[in-house]
């Protein structure tokens, strides 16, 4: 039988890191308490110290700057296509017509 992967989703990602922070609980009791294993616990709180606003973007959610690098690579793969289309054209109306 195949086990699922557990997904939480990003509010309570951050109620627990929260709770890690502010409680005087540590990291292995709020673990057992949540059945969470302690390591999943200290990747969220790594990703939490980094940048609080972006962290956890779920599936399908890019931050920022990979939004912006997305963007722009799909703007230039474009461009090159026009590019290389005006090259062509170009060539044919460049053509001695004898």
């Amino acid at each position: 039988m195949v086990s699922r992967r557990k997904r939480y989703n990003r509010e309570f990602k951050i109620e627990t890191v929260k709770l890690i922070n502010d409680g005087g609980n540590s990291v292995t009791q709020i673990a057992i308490e949540l059945g969470i294993h302690p390591n999943t616990l200290y990747k969220w709180l790594q990703q939490y110290s980094v940048k609080p606003q972006e962290a956890f973007p779920g599936s399908g959610h890019l931050t920022p700057e990979a939004e912006q690098i997305r963007q722009l690579k799909r703007e230039n793969e474009r461009l090159k296509m026009e590019r290389d289309i005006l090259k062509k054209a170009m060539a044919i109306f460049s053509k001695d017509p004898s």
